[in-house]
């Protein structure tokens, strides 16, 4: 009856309805009309799924995010990196890639990143005469660098279905995330150079020093996260509530631009992302219900195997599947979906299930920078008014030099494992 669940569901994609609606309203008929499961039992899966320690991380850490970019943190971050590396070509670029992986050690998210940078450089660029179009895609390239360095709220929910450490993918995150931002900032200078796009400042030492000690309280944030769980202090979900704590402690007392009276709004903000976050993982559970009901993962592991036994031939049509699926389906629901599929395939890989979290993880920040459901790459060309078309070319090159990156990280698995194996064995 599998054939059932996703006629309805492909149906419901094609009347344009809400992807958790459709997930959650195809299982739950299914259910009902063909297994006679009640209703009651399918709203029991669905709290059932957000019941879990785990994703407690999600809230917190979308917290911290809203507190950091309400305190004045982007402001800071971005002066710091515009003295650490506005004295390239193409300075303005170099800062938005390095701003936006301070960020991502902030706020877990590929949108808010993006966002919080964006407002800030992509006017800066249009206004030294950077390119619309180029100016948009290497925000959107950078923003997505927000699901790969820790805090990663995809590798949460990832830990969460696959049952794996989320203290051990947050650190081999680390690697993959310095791999991505090196290889952005290299593309970045060449294009720089060639259109001629000068140098933001000169490079001081003492402005150096002077930004750093500015940003240095937002800085923490990431430090505080990865440090308490390598040392074993706290787990990576308590450490979203640290996080969230510092950020208000940061912003209210240190930085003083947090006032009481906006934290309603800032609380509203993200309980109203988490919320949204926590739907589709609950609908997407009942989905992952019926398909596991149904021993589709058990049928697909079959089918993947019966086409070849090669483990690098089946990493790489795994890595192609991914990067389709990140195109057209939104990141929590594709892990949610998928995830539960492609883990049986780990023992035929026979590579690390971090690894492969990873690895997951970054195909689907690709998903983000491509049309039609490239989160990073909409946010980006609503800050610099420009239509999906026209910044879609300027974005393929970084799109291919993340697959490259993709590819090194598929066969080189010292980059997301060499940490995590010195802490979790």
């Amino acid at each position: 009856m599998s054939y059932i669940v996703f006629a309805l569901l492909f149906f419901f994609f094609v009347v344009r309805m809400p992807i958790a609606f459709a997930m959650g309203l195809s299982a739950s008929l299914v259910m009902f009309f063909v297994y006679n499961v009640p209703m009651t039992v399918v709203v029991q899966q669905m709290f059932t799924s957000n019941d879990s320690f785990p994703l407690l991380a999600v809230p917190f850490f979308m917290l911290a995010g809203a507190l950091m970019e309400s305190g004045g943190i982007s402001r800071r971050l971005v002066n710091f990196a515009s003295a650490l590396v506005g004295f390239i070509h193409g300075g303005l670029a170099q800062v938005t890639i390095i701003a936006s992986m301070f960020f991502a050690g902030i706020s877990g998210a590929a949108a808010a990143d993006t966002a919080a940078v964006g407002t800030l450089m992509i006017p800066e660029m249009e206004k030294r005469r950077y390119d619309k179009g180029f100016a948009a895609a290497i925000q959107a390239a950078a923003g997505s660098i927000g699901v790969i360095i820790p805090p990663s709220i995809p590798m949460v929910i990832y830990g969460v279905l696959a049952s794996t450490s989320i203290g051990a993918l947050f650190l081999g995150g680390i690697g993959v995330g310095l791999l991505v931002g090196i290889s952005l900032m290299l593309l970045s200078y060449f294009i720089s150079r060639r259109r001629g796009y000068s140098p933001d400042n000169s490079f001081s030492l003492s402005e150096v020093w002077t930004t750093f000690k500015e940003a240095l309280w937002a800085l923490g944030t990431p430090v505080i996260i990865v440090g308490g769980i390598m040392s074993g202090i706290f787990t990576a979900t308590e450490s979203a509530v640290v996080a969230a704590d510092y950020s208000l402690l940061v912003g209210l007392f240190i930085y003083r631009e947090l006032k009481l009276k906006n934290l309603p709004s800032i609380v509203a903000k993200a309980a109203t992302t988490s919320a949204i976050v926590m739907f589709i993982i609950a609908n997407a559970s009942v989905f992952g219900w019926i398909l596991a009901f149904e021993q589709i993962p058990q049928a697909i592991t079959t089918s993947f195997v019966s086409i070849t036994k090669d483990p690098v031939l089946l990493l790489l049509i795994i890595n192609l599947l991914l990067l389709v699926i990140g195109t057209f389906i939104e990141t929590a629901s594709a892990l949610i979906i998928f995830v539960p599929l492609l883990v049986p395939l780990i023992p035929h890989l026979g590579i690390d299930p971090v690894q492969f979290g990873v690895l997951i993880v970054l195909n689907l920040a690709i998903g983000m920078l491509t049309p039609p459901m490239g989160i990073c790459l909409i946010v980006s060309c609503s800050i610099a008014g420009i239509s999906l078309e026209k910044v879609s070319r300027a974005v393929m090159p970084f799109v291919i030099v993340m697959i490259v990156d993709l590819m090194i990280v598929s066969f080189v698995p010292f980059i997301t494992t060499y940490i995590p194996g010195l802490f979790f064995r």
